[in-house]
């Protein structure tokens, strides 16, 4: 009777544990540390209480300031910081020092660590350069010659970037470089105590677009969906198993556009999309694109994002506050390239000696509703998440 009673209690816990794992959200990678699951089944239960706002470079620089410890533009527009800060790798392939937006990886790295001791989310991209083009002698420009934007050249039936680098091709040893040095700056990235810190990766995005070397256009779908498997694969091989992957494009108009391309559910954690604009045609199309992309990630079982937007206009928020999705972004602040000074606005006094046509076109521009109106508009907004917010979320 004893051995019936345990057997019949090992079987209903049995039960029990079993259906416990079934409903614990667990990341693509089965290896994952347990810092990356965590932050996985976090980000799930984020997404039920609200949209983390989330700034490209938020510690990094501001409109008027480059690289102070602590400053953030919209900590000194609201009073807390984003939910979610955006780090750029782009040329961290080449070996040197400093991004394509010339911020210092160190600092990349040290301002990583403190964010997330303040229990911050973390997402990166990564701008890489034409694999091609990058190795033509001449000047190389930032988003010019040389750089993921520099495509004129290329076609999926043509010179194609993407073909070169994968396996059998004339740059793929180069390519295993450039993932190399990736590998070993990510795997810098440690806590107070060693772990690996877990943050969400998009790499090749908006493939939808013919704008980067990895766009629709310029290779075929099957190479493009070959090259996030080989990029995950070499990164988990290096033993980076706090990495969650999530996927992108740019504007696309149908769940099947959306999928062109897609890797597989195995190596993503997030389904995400990109779409800038403002205007009643702007709202009716990201509204429809919200609509079949949230459902995919429903039914994929994987996060959502609308990973890169902006304006973020109080008729935008309105919008995606009928959606569930982890995080919006917007791009980054920075002081015009090659300067890391103020912008300058005009004085009284400048403007009065104008032309007239320009100085109609100045205080227009002026008038407009600005980043951070709409910002302080959005923290009044209990459906989106800040950094305290997120802080009191267990």
């Amino acid at each position: 009777m004893k051995k019936n009673v345990l057997f019949v209690f090992l079987f209903i816990t049995g039960l029990i544990n079993g259906y416990a794992q079934a409903g614990t959200k667990r990341p693509a990678d089965p290896e994952a540390t347990p810092e990356a699951r965590a932050l996985y089944e976090w980000l799930w239960k984020s997404q039920k209480q609200g949209t983390m706002y989330g700034h490209q470079d938020d510690l990094m620089c501001g409109h008027t300031w480059w690289n102070e410890q602590g400053r953030s533009d919209t900590k000194e527009t609201v009073g807390d910081y984003p939910a979610v800060v955006g780090f750029e790798l782009g040329e961290i392939e080449l070996g040197g020092d400093r991004s394509l937006d010339s911020v210092a990886f160190r600092d990349i790295r040290e301002r990583v660590r403190w964010w997330h001791r303040q229990r911050g989310i973390i997402t990166v991209s990564w701008h890489v350069v034409n694999p091609i083009s990058s190795q033509w002698p001449g000047i190389k420009e930032p988003n010019g010659a040389g750089s993921a934007w520099d495509v004129s050249m290329l076609s999926a039936d043509g010179l194609n970037a993407v073909r070169s680098i994968l396996p059998g091709g004339s740059n793929h040893a180069m390519f295993n470089n450039w993932l190399e040095r990736l590998a070993r700056f990510f795997l810098s990235w440690r806590d107070d105590s060693g772990h690996l810190i877990p943050f969400i990766f998009r790499p090749w995005h908006e493939h939808s677009g013919n704008f980067f070397w990895w766009g629709q256009t310029r290779c075929r779908d099957d190479e493009y969906a070959n090259l996030w498997r080989y990029t995950v694969d070499y990164l988990r091989a290096k033993g980076l198993h706090n990495i969650l992957y999530a996927y992108n494009t740019d504007k696309v108009y149908s769940p099947e556009a959306y999928l062109k391309g897609y890797p597989g559910d195995d190596y993503i954690d997030m389904l995400s999309i990109d779409w800038y604009g403002s205007g009643d045609e702007f709202y009716r199309d990201v509204n429809i694109a919200l609509q079949f992309t949230t459902a995919l990630a429903t039914e994929k079982h994987k996060l959502h994002a609308l990973s890169e937007c902006g304006p973020i206009s109080t008729g935008l928020q309105d919008l995606l506050v009928n959606y569930e999705s982890v995080y919006l972004l917007t791009w980054r602040h920075a002081p015009p390239r090659g300067s890391h000074s103020a912008t300058h606005m005009l004085t009284d006094d400048e403007i009065r000696k104008l032309p007239a046509d320009v100085r109609e076109h100045y205080l227009q521009w002026l008038r407009q509703p600005r980043h951070e109106d709409y910002l302080k508009v959005m923290k009044q907004n209990k459906n989106y998440l800040f950094l305290k917010d997120i802080q009191k979320i267990k």
